[in-house]
């Protein structure tokens, strides 16, 4: 038992004992030494970019002309808008499987260099912004191009050359989770085809839409927001219950198209209805009793004269707050404005009079614009202002926005009483 003890001893010394000196190239690199912060070593950072997190890689206008690598796998948010890319190489993308966000954004990236399956790996995008490119020249979105991003939530196409051609009924259908969807500014004839049901908003505004189907629109049950500003919408353009199948649809530009009425049979949700600039004549006694919630109604710088506007015709909007009628040729101001009403514009008719008893019940009224009319004080009836209790802004006569303070301080007030 005592060479065992000592045995023991011995080894228990020379654990003990300081070993030699470490060979030059045989540290522990994991271990932390002597002068040497404990901290992980930065990430890594595509040249000149920067990274503020752990998942965002911003390269936005560094005039970059190739496609950055070294982007970590772990990217989630990728910007690389205001760049000179051309192409996105299929197998930097392709790794990236990982990124929600992709903004490409103004670089000068052709169809040719946009690989039919340069997104298809990308299965978690949920944003990507690839408009104005190359002088916007994407005439096509390829098929199947955008079919396994299922979790894409908003898509921007704007500025570009797409035609029906280059879409068809598979481009959207399978993004599931698409809430807004930009094609604006290009050069479709007709609203396209697959739209999912998530979508919330859609804006086709300057395109040349002639037709609107209902059939197109039957899938996208839950659009809130449809924009068709600046097409070429006309007498025919929208059909009684093309918009039917949009029963939750909340606003509907049709600015500057060439409607001759209202169109008929719209969603009864409707809250508002943007029409200026457009060939608008006639309004009569049905033509908006379906929107009894409309909250705002634009038909400035149409065509109505008063006498095709049918006394009736606002009076079924009692949820009325405003009302712009700039820029038509009225000679008197409408009946059965509803007493709802917050805003009147009627700036730019050709208004002679103002009648007492067509002002009464608007005691909501807050602003009213007469502008540019052929009032003159004489042709103001007594008692006018009175009705307006609410009025804070008068803009008119000369153009002058006047402040109301009460009937008897109103500088109007005084030369018509």
């Amino acid at each position: 038992m005592g060479r065992q003890t000592q045995r023991l001893s011995l080894l228990l010394l020379l654990l003990l004992l300081p070993g030699p000196p470490p060979t030059p190239g045989m540290e522990d690199a994991a271990f932390p030494h002597l002068g040497e912060s404990s901290q992980p070593p930065p990430r890594a950072c595509p040249p000149r970019c920067s990274c503020p997190r752990a998942d965002t890689v911003d390269c936005n206008g560094l005039d970059l002309q190739v496609f950055p690598d070294n982007i970590t796998r772990a990217a989630q948010h990728l910007s690389l808008q205001n760049n000179q890319l051309q192409e996105l190489p299929y197998n930097e993308l392709s790794r990236l499987r990982s990124l929600r966000t992709l903004n490409l954004h103004n670089n000068l990236i052709s169809s040719e260099g946009l690989p039919d399956e340069a997104f298809e790996s990308l299965t978690q995008l949920q944003h990507i912004y690839v408009a104005h490119n190359k002088n916007n020249l994407i005439s096509k979105v390829p098929r199947g191009a955008l079919s396994r991003q299922t979790h894409l939530r908003e898509l921007y196409l704007q500025h570009n050359q797409l035609t029906d051609s280059g879409l068809d009924a598979t481009t959207f259908s399978k993004l599931r989770h698409l809430e807004y969807l930009d094609l604006s500014h290009n050069q479709l004839a007709s609203v396209p085809a697959g739209l999912p049901r998530t979508l919330a908003v859609l804006h086709l505004g300057r395109n040349r839409i002639r037709w609107v189907e209902a059939a197109r629109l039957r899938g996208a049950r839950g659009l809130r927001y449809l924009l068709l500003q600046h097409n070429q919408l006309g007498a025919e353009g929208l059909p009684a219950g093309a918009l039917r199948p949009l029963r939750g649809l909340h606003t509907l530009h049709l600015y500057g198209n060439g409607l001759h009425r209202v169109p008929p049979a719209l969603p009864r949700r409707l809250r508002a209805l943007v029409l200026p600039h457009n060939h608008v004549t006639t309004l009569g006694a049905r033509d908006l009793a379906g929107l009894r919630g409309l909250a705002e109604l634009n038909l400035a710088y149409n065509r109505l004269v008063s006498a095709r506007v049918h006394r009736r015709a606002f009076r079924p909007l009692r949820a009325l707050r405003s009302l712009d009628l700039a820029g038509n040729q009225l000679t008197r101001l409408p009946g059965g404005l509803p007493g709802s009403l917050r805003t009147l514009r009627l700036q730019r008719n050709q208004l002679r009079a103002l009648e007492p008893e067509l002002l009464a019940g608007l005691d909501q009224l807050r602003e009213l614009s007469l502008a540019h009319n052929r009032l003159r004080i004489g042709d103001i009836g007594p008692g006018t202002w009175h009705e307006l209790q609410a009025l804070q802004v008068r803009d008119g006569l000369g153009g002058r926005t006047v402040p109301r303070q009460s009937p008897q301080t109103s500088c109007l007030s005084r030369h018509v009483r």
